[in-house]
């Protein structure tokens, strides 16, 4: 069946839709619980037609275990958001989306320990040279100013906590439709960050009204859209070509700070962003020859 519109067309749209994210949150003067909070509450009230309309049948079938793993899921994404977001103040949205982009080696790292996976060289090498673009970023935003290092640490924790959503969300996925389980991840995700802003005593009124176009734009754009058209052109484009276009989300901010925000870019984000984009991209290239060598030694 031909598509119809052209996959890489969507793939392109969908990388700029998702690098949008950290703009929309610099736009916003709200705090970033409350940021957290409506992107993924508007996500849900936006997905709920269609739940209720073709997937709800599904809820009795989840197990005890998939619901735990799922709760779990959607408070590690609460809090991935609440720290990334807040990374924004302190640092810049080059550096912050650079070191989230770290995501897939501490997924390598969370696999090795707890489901004993193999560690290879092409992992380690490729691991190394990430981290030290890292270093150079750090080091770079340390010279400016201490907080922006902060700002690094936020981002650096985020992505852990990101790794760990996915990490307990790839079981329950095996079992559950991607639509039921995004939507109670979100779900989840929104619960928690309701009882988090309540318990900071901050207002769930925005300070500035235009945050409401903020928010919305932040669950549509970056939220659904992005990592949907992700998911429909997984169908005509492999997943390692998706994986290798996701690594420019931090080149897509960055441009998109400059023009918008006038947010200038250091020669250590650009050098250091460049490590960290080739040892991630070494990394999903070599882990992806092995699983296509995987099947034939079987055979």
């Amino acid at each position: 069946m031909k598509p119809i519109i052209n996959p890489y067309v969507a793939l392109v749209v969908g990388v700029i839709t998702v690098s949008a994210s950290a703009i929309f949150v610099k736009f916003s003067a709200s705090s970033a619980g409350v940021i957290a909070f409506y992107r993924l509450f508007f996500s849900v009230i936006f997905m709920l037609p269609f739940f209720l309309a073709k997937f709800t049948p599904e809820l009795k079938h989840i197990t005890k275990k998939d619901w735990l793993f799922t709760i779990v899921a959607g408070v590690l994404l609460a809090f991935h958001f609440i720290l990334w977001f807040e990374s924004l103040n302190y640092t810049s949205v080059a550096s912050s989306t650079v070191l989230v982009t770290l995501q897939p080696l501490f997924a390598f790292l969370g696999t090795y320990l707890f489901f004993k996976e193999k560690v290879t060289m092409g992992a380690i090498t490729s691991g190394i040279i990430a981290i030290a673009g890292s270093f150079i970023i750090s080091w770079g935003d340390f010279r400016v100013n201490g907080s922006a290092l902060f700002g690094d640490f936020l981002a650096l924790v985020a992505c852990a906590f990101i790794t760990g959503y996915l990490l307990f969300g790839q079981t329950v996925r095996q079992r559950v439709s991607l639509i039921t389980y995004t939507f109670l991840v979100y779900l989840v995700s929104s619960i928690t960050l309701f009882f988090y802003v309540l318990g900071t005593g901050e207002s769930f009124i925005p300070k500035q009204e235009s945050d409401w176009i903020h928010f919305i734009l932040l669950a549509l754009l970056p939220t659904l859209l992005g990592h949907s058209l992700f998911n429909w052109v997984v169908k005509w484009i492999s997943t390692s070509v998706i994986s290798m276009a996701i690594l420019f989300e931090p080149i897509g901010a960055a441009v998109l700070a400059y023009f918008l925000l006038g947010e200038s870019v250091m020669w250590s984000q650009v050098i250091g962003g460049g490590v960290v984009i080739a040892g991630i991209g070494l990394f999903i290239i070599s882990e992806r020859r092995i699983k296509v060598k995987e099947p034939q030694i079987q055979q």
